[in-house]
């Protein structure tokens, strides 16, 4: 049971109507951040449209492949070779997905590791919309140093117990997450709900270098690299602050352009620029604010362009760092 650490909505205030029914907390470890990296474990809690507890689900997960840093997660190889493999736990995590809003911290992250295993089953996860704790802290303007799990577990004085292990950082998550949304809801704040997309194209051609042709994917051809829907993001809400200054914190309404290839999966990194507010330019300008690319001297166009126009620009690790504390804008 989820000790309640907020003030109820008063009984005078309605519920907003057009809130979710119903949500999925959850949390997946995994053997790393690429696109080819897999799932070992996942936790579920699943609350009613105001945030009480309803029941849990946690279970471990065959990777077939070295299960990464293990030194953080704990899960080592032998512990997992017993479990079973997505597709065996598919069904079970759908049924505790259907139909609700996957809440999660850094939530961009959990949603592609959750859609890629679901690509690899051929078969496409029951969630269409998620939401991020982090964005969720910052609409409601919560007093936080930082945006860690730890740190919104200690502001609603939520103790963590285990430390990336997908149950126990499920139930912190959901504890913090039912006085978010009991504030949100008493002072009628729009959720920042964002829409899932489920991976839908693969390949029975195995991609070269890819850990299935490998021989540790198991799933035949299937290329995480193949999904690239063109989309139309909203327009940033944040007026461009400027250009990025080394040694100061990024700003929402910045303007920040990609060039080249990615650790982290593109759209990935993508979505968690707008989470935290930022613009997303496909091309260079003498507004653009940072270019984030992992080869600089790569005479691609957008390196030269930043190039001719001083644009500053940064390594992926780097922004992946400046992503943990981005200032909020002056104004909207």
């Amino acid at each position: 049971m989820l000790e309640d650490r907020t003030t109820a909505v008063s009984p005078g205030t309605p519920w907003p109507a057009a809130y979710p029914k119903g949500y999925a907390v959850v949390d997946v470890e995994t053997t790393g951040l690429a696109r080819d990296d897999r799932i070992i474990s996942a936790a579920v809690y699943r609350l009613d449209e105001r945030g009480e507890v309803e029941d849990h689900w946690y279970t471990l997960v065959n990777p077939e492949r070295d299960p990464g840093p293990v030194w953080i997660h704990g899960l080592t190889s032998e512990t997992l070779e017993g479990a079973p493999l997505f597709p065996d736990i598919a069904e079970e995590f759908s049924a505790r997905l259907d139909g609700r809003v996957l809440v999660a911290h850094n939530a961009v992250f959990d949603w592609q590791m959750i859609a890629r295993e679901y690509a690899r089953a051929r078969r496409e996860a029951p969630v269409r919309q998620r939401l991020c704790t982090i964005a969720l802290a910052k609409e409601l303007d919560l007093p936080l140093p930082n945006h860690k799990l730890e740190t919104l577990a200690a502001h609603y004085g939520v103790v963590q117990r285990r430390a990336h292990h997908a149950l126990d950082d499920a139930r912190v998550l959901a504890e913090a997450f039912r006085p978010s949304l009991r504030a949100a809801a008493a002072g009628n704040v729009r959720l920042p709900l964002l829409e899932c997309r489920p991976l839908t194209e693969w390949s029975d051609t195995p991609r070269i270098g890819s850990q299935a042709s490998a021989g540790h994917g198991g799933y035949g051809g299937y290329r995480p690299s193949g999904w690239r829907p063109s989309r139309k993001r909203p327009a940033c809400p944040f007026p461009n602050p400027g250009r990025y200054e080394d040694g100061r914190p990024l700003k929402q309404g910045m303007r920040v352009a990609f060039s080249g290839d990615t650790s982290i999966e593109r759209e990935l990194l993508e979505d968690r620029a707008v989470e935290a507010g930022l613009h997303v330019s496909t091309s260079i300008s003498r507004l653009t604010s940072l270019l984030v690319t992992n080869d600089p001297e790569s005479g691609t166009s957008k390196v030269l362009k930043a190039r001719q126009f001083g644009t500053p620009v940064v390594d992926e690790a780097a922004f992946g760092q400046l992503l943990r504390d981005v200032a909020p804008a002056t104004g909207k």
